[in-house]
């Protein structure tokens, strides 16, 4: 029986030996990497904290001690050391563990997370709320370097040091976060990274002085500015110690005897510490450590670097489309917050770099530089995850919208996003981008819509939103139901299909096309049903949804976004501007007012009842019923 087999809860780390640390610490990650290759996940980050993980738990005391973890793509051993090896084999599938720590799931796991640079704010409230108790345990903060590229981990970190409450910031530099990272922070720790002498000069100097008879207490508790100039000189960590924490590093983040000691060490002081811990992303996984971004985000069974994709995704076509436009315009720019692969947008960065801006995590920023750009005669083009879009709902309204700039926002991974959950469904886009003046929203509903509808947001006079989905594009299954592109795209104005006069379904995006084998299927049944592919959620065409209200009996609205404040209900609001919800019935499908959980997209569209199957039985018994039959 391994080492891990027997463990069950982390306490059980305390009486290990290092030989029996290390050792655990290999069956970790091959338990993480075998297990990464069946279900998927955050293989290259979990496997570089490993050692850190192991080291953290053997001399904390969770779940009394508090260990928080921002983001939570790196807790995978965590899981494993809290009680969840079990059912670890279930990671992100439906119905199984989450691929991030989160509060239903453990105790272990104190705060739910899944964005970024959020870890050390709810460090500090848990610090806080523990001194207003007047309890005495021990709040560790996991962040890594890309995430203090965002303004909120500084906002936090300024605070904790105001505070000066015991608080312990653990610092995991792998020296990228998903992609490679930028800026004058990611120097700043290289510089840092490239003399970690200097950590031992400091201690050595203080030493020295402190055994000088009679003066040389004196001289070390001289004055303020004293002190400040001999920092300067021999601390390398000098910011995050004018921020009012003491700096501790950089430190082997794979030597676990070594890291016991300064954990040990941290949390003995009695106020805010950070830990500066040097790691590998990767480490143990030769593949991953090649190219630990591939192996950021694996796919089930990829494990030799080959991703076999027969379509290619909505983002693929995005950036390509975007690469072909800026070859005829030089204004067109483009920006993205660290995600240049994900967003497709790599082949632009690589033949355009200086038309090309990855900000880091800091999506506030991306926004209102755009706007800033938009302002200076340049065509900014923004992609974002919808999810991580949320992030910059000030900025979308004050800095881009209000001053009607022409900023285009390219809303990737809209809808449901599949094994990643809650925390990453682009489930509410349309509801908040929706509300805003000045910004019209488009949605495609294939891959060539899409390219069209970027053509054209490029030539408008102001802001406007492109909100696509997550995976491959396959259009030849539009084509296989009698689907063509019957006009091009124009403003306002949706693509109707067809007329019902029993039922017309308008859709948005990636549901057109259940829409249309929907209408299919209830067509067999003996119903006329039509289908209007919605193409503008805003300005919404209001003529088309007449022209339905006049000629069905019942409009149904399929959308793969909330329902509240959504496209079903600016449909409601066009009909009841109208005074026409007397004369036609209407019953919208979409995400109802609840987190989605993680798991397979196929499962999670059936657990919402937005399948073809569950949306014919649904929408025959509404139409029968508003029939007087008996259903």
């Amino acid at each position: 029986m391994t080492l891990l087999e027997n463990i069950y809860e982390p306490t059980q780390l305390h009486g290990l030996t290092r030989p029996q640390l290390i050792e655990l610490c290999g069956e970790l990650r091959q338990c993480i990497i075998d297990t990464v290759k069946k279900t998927g996940g955050h293989l290259a980050s979990n496997l570089g904290v490993v050692e850190l993980t192991v080291a953290l738990h053997s001399v904390l005391d969770t779940p009394t001690d508090k260990l928080i973890w921002d983001v939570g793509h790196q807790a995978y051993a965590h899981k494993l050391l809290t009680g969840r090896r079990n059912r670890f084999d279930t990671l992100r599938q439906y119905k199984g563990i989450s691929g991030f720590p989160a509060r239903h799931e453990s105790i272990y796991d104190p705060f739910t997370v899944g964005h970024s640079s959020t870890a050390i704010s709810a460090a500090l409230g848990y610090a806080l709320a523990r001194d207003q108790k007047q309890e005495d345990h021990d709040i560790v903060a996991v962040v890594g370097d890309g995430a203090l590229t965002a303004g909120m981990a500084f906002e936090a970190l300024n605070h904790a040091g105001h505070m000066g409450t015991r608080l312990t910031v653990v610092l995991n530099d792998n020296e990228m976060s998903i992609a490679p990272n930028v800026g004058a922070l990611s120097q700043y720790l290289t510089r840092i990274r490239m003399d970690p002498t200097l950590s031992r000069t400091r201690e050595e100097i203080e030493q020295i002085l402190g055994r000088i008879p009679a003066i040389g207490d004196s001289m070390l508790r001289a004055t303020d500015r004293a002190k400040k100039l001999v920092k300067q000189l021999v601390v390398p960590g000098m910011l995050f110690e004018e921020l009012g924490f003491t700096y501790i590093g950089p430190v082997d983040g794979h030597d676990v005897g070594l890291l016991q000691r300064v954990f040990r060490e941290a949390l003995r002081r009695r106020g805010p510490v950070l830990v500066h811990v040097i790691t590998q992303k990767g480490k143990g996984h030769g593949p991953s450590e090649r190219n630990p971004v591939f192996y950021h985000g694996t796919a089930p069974n990829r494990d030799d670097g080959i991703s076999l994709k027969h379509t290619p995704s909505y983002s693929e076509v995005f950036g390509s489309k975007l690469v072909s436009l800026a070859a005829e315009d030089d204004s067109i720019v483009a920006i993205t917050a660290a995600m240049p692969d994900g967003t497709g947008l790599g082949e632009f960065g690589d033949r355009w770099p200086q038309r090309f801006f990855d900000v880091g995590i800091a999506e506030q920023h991306a926004v209102t530089l755009a706007g800033g750009l938009a302002a200076g005669g340049l065509k900014p083009v923004v992609a974002i995850y919808s999810t991580f879009l949320q992030r910059a709902f000030d900025q979308i309204i004050h800095d881009v919208c209000l001053p009607k700039l022409p900023v285009v926002l390219a809303v990737d991974r809209a809808g449901l996003v599949g094994e990643d959950g809650p925390t990453h469904h682009g489930a509410f886009d349309l509801s908040y981008l929706r509300m805003i003046p000045n910004l019209p929203i488009m949605a495609p509903k294939d891959g060539r819509e899409l390219t069209e509808m970027l053509e054209f947001a490029l030539q408008l006079d102001g802001c406007c939103a492109i909100r696509y989905p997550r995976g491959d594009i396959h259009d030849e299954i539009l084509e296989e139901m009698g689907v063509i592109d019957k006009q091009p795209v124009e403003y306002g104005k949706a693509e109707i299909l067809s007329l019902g006069s029993d039922i017309t379904i308008f859709a948005v995006g990636s549901m057109v096309a259940t829409a249309v084998e929907t209408g299919l299927a209830l067509g067999a049944q003996g119903l006329d049903v039509g289908v209007v592919n919605a193409r503008w959620i805003k300005p919404i065409d209001e003529e088309a949804i007449m022209e339905a209200a006049q000629v069905s009996d019942c409009l149904i609205t399929l959308e793969e976004n909330v329902l509240a404040g959504g496209f079903g209900a600016a449909v409601l609001e066009v009909l009841e501007s109208r005074d026409m919800l007397d004369k036609v019935r209407i019953k919208r499908f979409g995400i109802p007012d609840v987190f989605v959980e993680h798991g397979d997209t196929k499962s999670l569209i059936h657990q919402l009842g937005l399948d073809v199957k569950q949306l014919v039985d649904s929408i025959g018994a509404f139409v029968y019923a508003g029939k007087g039959a008996v259903v």
